[in-house]
């Protein structure tokens, strides 16, 4: 049986899983006009954030490659790119990175608009209109998946994630990489521990020495300015749901990618450049790891949670599972996938892992996450020279 999922046809052979309007922000000083947009327009997300201007140097690379490529997503069907004009990155140029994609988008500044705020939201409402009724002569086709990207996240951990949630993602994970497709395991700081199961698997030497290179890099570094993140991983919250070392966190952290091989590590943001299993450099916070699957292309995303969380994205569907009882009950209606069946009725990680599948096909055929139904659009661009100036 061939395994295939109903998407909408892109350019450069790619698919969506969602047929979204995006209405991204060059700058934090328009993200009101944004908003105002998206609120009078079908099927359109906004796309804001707090940077965009006095950035430099690798800040301003992580901020104009995450917004471009969440732009460029094959959710996203059309983009209307919204400057104030005066900022350091432009809509322009962000409009040019973002027609390398192929797909519709527009673009200008609230300063070369007369009339202000006012009439600046009402030009966009036109124009995404616009690119609405375009967008709905689409049709859902038959694709395989090949053509899906697959995030792999998680959060809120707690010890039992690692024995049930996480290896169930892992099965999945296996059999996207084994239909051809591609995934990306983020939260390099939760391999610590670990290193040596990664290189393992990694494709070649080249890639086993970026993997252990990268983490003796932080850690050394680390440390030279006083601060051991032994300490600091597992976080309280972690700490309180069972897990003690951030190597037994870091086993259920790499527990989601399976067993596949490792392709090769990939920066903050950055799109694969083939298939299979790739590593992403991200530091293991949960909503900026997710803007940065996104932005590197992936159309869904699968994060395991222990406590519990409600977070989503405006673009990647995120499908919650959950291996622990008490918190599937607690917060019902946030979690998609209950996975303490493994521990409390007795089945088996490939059960929850069955379920899990039929779920990811029935979201890439439109079927709406919780967080998607409750609207946690939740986006953060990780800014490197703030949270880990050290590791580049």
């Amino acid at each position: 049986m061939i395994e295939e999922f109903l998407g909408y046809e892109r350019t450069k052979g790619q698919v969506g899983i969602r047929n979204k309007i995006a209405v991204l922000s060059s700058v934090l000083c328009v993200n009101h006009i944004v908003q105002q947009i998206v609120n009078k327009v079908e099927n359109g997300v906004a796309i804001t954030h707090p940077l965009g201007c006095v950035q430099f140097g690798v800040d301003y690379t992580y901020t104009i490659r995450t917004l471009a490529g969440l732009g460029s997503n094959p959710n996203i069907y059309g983009v209307l790119v919204v400057g104030l004009g005066c900022e350091s990155l432009k809509s322009t140029l962000l409009s040019k990175h973002i027609k390398r994609s192929k797909k519709p988008v527009e673009f200008f500044d609230v300063q070369d608009v007369k009339g202000g705020s006012n009439a600046a939201i009402e030009k966009g409402i036109k124009i995404c209109k616009n690119l609405v009724n375009e967008a709905n002569k689409l049709k859902r086709e038959s694709f395989n998946f090949s053509h899906i990207i697959l995030g792999l996240e998680c959060g809120s951990s707690d010890a039992i994630s690692g024995i049930s949630a996480n290896p169930a993602v892992g099965l999945v994970s296996d059999k996207i990489i084994e239909l051809g497709g591609t995934c990306i395991l983020p939260e390099f700081t939760e391999w610590i521990g670990t290193e040596h199961l990664l290189m393992e698997r990694a494709i070649n030497e080249k890639v086993a020495h970026k993997i252990k290179e990268l983490i003796n890099k932080f850690l050394e570094k680390s440390m030279k300015r006083g601060i051991d993140f032994r300490g600091i991983q597992p976080t309280p919250g972690n700490i309180e749901g069972g897990l003690t070392t951030i190597e037994e966190k870091s086993l259920g952290t790499i527990a989601k990618a399976g067993k596949a091989p490792i392709q090769g590590i990939l920066d903050y943001s950055e799109s694969p450049k083939g298939k299979g299993l790739w590593l992403m450099i991200e530091p293991g916070i949960d909503i900026e790891s997710m803007t940065g699957l996104a932005a590197a292309g992936a159309q869904a995303i699968l994060m395991t949670t222990g406590r519990g969380t409600p977070c989503g994205n405006p673009i990647a569907p995120v499908i919650k599972i959950c291996g622990n009882e008490k918190t599937c009950e607690w917060m019902a209606s946030n979690i998609d996938i209950n996975a303490s069946k493994i521990i409390t009725e007795n089945k088996k990680v490939e059960d929850i892992a069955e379920i899990l599948w039929q779920k990811l096909k029935s979201v890439c055929n439109g079927e709406k996450t919780y967080a998607e139904q409750l609207g946690f659009n939740d986006l953060a661009v990780w800014r490197a020279h703030g949270t880990l100036p050290f590791i580049l």
